[in-house]
């Protein structure tokens, strides 16, 4: 919940790392919902936030 909303990007480079409910499974980029959900818990957000926010400093980190 302390990590600054614009230097926080969702990947899934860890493949055998898949979120609950899916633990046990290679992990994909599907499941980055789950890692949405739970951050928008922590930073007591809407999870269309969390996607905004992300996708901003995902841009911002590849210069897109």
């Amino acid at each position: 919940a302390s990590i600054p909303h614009d230097r926080l990007v969702l990947e899934t480079d860890c493949p055998y790392m898949a979120p609950e409910p899916f633990r046990g499974k290679r992990n994909h980029p599907g499941y980055l919902y789950r890692m949405a959900e739970r951050l928008a818990e922590l930073w007591e957000i809407s999870v269309e936030d969390v996607h905004r926010i992300t996708t901003e400093n995902g841009k911002r980190l590849y210069h897109i």
